[in-house]
């Protein structure tokens, strides 16, 4: 840049010199030079007043300035200039020293100092000194290019937030279940250090490796709480299920329906809890269609060749005579989408057996807010199966905001039972009929 006494040399001139040289040699609409700056002016370091002032470069232009072999170089007056912006003589000259020292426009003196120019009658400018824009054109490739990898910075980063807001309620509903239920474990430890984490939340946009630390955090302690939470829900094997006389296990805390299993037979099928009521249920309809997928133990073939010595049926209705059901779980699954999703969600992906089903209802009594004691009240009236059966169907209904109090609609499903009034197959069956038809 050549010194002329008038105007000290600074980098940002320098480069803005440079770039004015690249601009003239580019052809480039005023409207896409001034667009593309705007839209990275946040990222470059321009603020409001800045833009305004470029916008009033802009307005003075002409569109011939743009093409290429020419500069569009404005020689209006600090007057007018203040006018057009509203700013005070030293406030327009802080904003021109910026927007020169960010490269964006060029100073191009004159021999004395003065800003002037003259066009041709077919409005070309002949020679003119002034602010000199021809770097906006020179760098709008630039600033679309960033504003591109902008976009897709900030795309990421919302996906980010998205997996930690997730990630975060997942931890709280688990904390929350935990202690609601009184499980055993360091919950109170684990609630002091979520909040640890809940308050080293950037409370404003940040870098993305900051937010990719934040996900592992949160995905590290959330595989705390779950490690946590399987451990509170360990069942009893099969041996100490068969052992009455021994210790009950104390590894679940959340269904109190009883402390002790029945298996249904001497293969690995599933273990229903035990009830009060005179015929406990040793299997159900819901495992029909499941049990040609479990592997029978050789020492005991008769109980598979002959399974209708086994009562394998639920009584689904308490109105008249005990009668067989249909219903099995891949049916329920499919008239409960709501309560599936959340159930296979808590058993790792996948509602094998009636045992997963049960525990999985267990805990989603809670999210819909039923009351532990309606829970068991539920086990003992309706039994184990029918009752999980019902948390599926409410939460779904209350999900969708059919139901607005769960637990009543629960009590009331009890209290139909106890009438010999409920027919709980055919509500599984016209749920089912809804979810087809839509």
């Amino acid at each position: 840049m050549k010194h002329n006494g008038w105007r000290k040399p600074t980098p940002g001139l320098v480069v803005a010199e440079k770039h004015a040289q690249a601009g003239e040699q580019l052809s480039i609409p005023k409207s896409q030079a001034i667009v593309a700056t705007k839209k990275v002016a946040a990222a470059i370091g321009l603020k409001s007043q800045d833009l305004l002032l470029l916008d009033t470069f802009g307005a003075v232009t002409q569109p011939q300035d743009w093409e290429q072999g020419r500069r569009p170089i404005v020689w209006a007056s600090n007057n007018f200039l203040m006018e057009q912006t509203g700013f005070s003589l030293p406030t327009l000259r802080r904003h021109v020293r910026r927007l020169c020292e960010l490269g964006l426009i060029w100073m191009k003196d004159s021999p004395n100092g003065k800003r002037w120019g003259k066009r041709s009658e077919e409005g070309v400018i002949l020679e003119a000194y002034g602010f000199d824009l021809a770097p906006l054109a020179a760098r709008a490739e630039e600033f679309e290019a960033l504003y591109a990898q902008l976009q897709e910075e900030r795309r990421f980063c919302a996906s980010l937030k998205n997996t930690i807001t997730v990630t975060r309620r997942v931890i709280r509903a688990k904390i929350d279940k935990a202690l609601e239920s009184r499980l055993k474990g360091p919950w109170r430890q684990l609630e002091e250090e979520f909040a640890v984490l809940l308050q080293g939340l950037p409370k404003r946009s940040t870098t993305p490796n900051k937010l990719l630390d934040i996900v592992d955090w949160f995905r590290a302690f959330k595989e705390r709480v779950e490690k946590a939470f399987e451990d509170a829900f360990d069942w009893p094997s099969e041996t100490d299920a068969e052992q009455p006389t021994q210790e009950p296990s104390k590894a679940s805390n959340v269904v109190s329906i009883s402390n002790k299993m029945t298996p249904t037979s001497l293969t690995d099928e599933t273990h229903i809890l035990t009830t009060k009521q005179p015929n406990p249920v040793k299997s159900n309809g819901f495992e029909k269609k499941h049990a040609a997928n479990v592997e029978p133990k050789p020492e005991t073939p008769e109980r598979v060749e002959k399974p209708e010595e086994v009562d394998l049926e639920i009584n689904w209705s308490t109105h008249g005579k005990r009668r067989g059901s249909e219903v099995d779980i891949p049916m329920l699954m499919v008239a409960c989408p709501q309560f599936a999703e959340m159930a296979r969600m808590l058993e790792n992906g996948f509602v094998r057996n009636w045992n997963d089903l049960h525990r999985a209802a267990a805990q989603i009594r809670g999210i819909a807010g039923i009351s532990e004691d309606a829970w068991n009240v539920a086990n003992k009236v309706l039994g184990p199966g029918p009752a999980a059966a019902a948390i599926a169907l409410i939460f779904d209904k209350h999900s969708s905001g059919e139901v607005k109090s769960a637990g009543g609609y629960l009590r009331a499903m009890v209290e139909r039972a106890q009438a010999g009034q409920l027919h709980l197959d055919r509500s599984i069956y016209g749920r089912l009929s809804e979810v087809r038809t839509v």
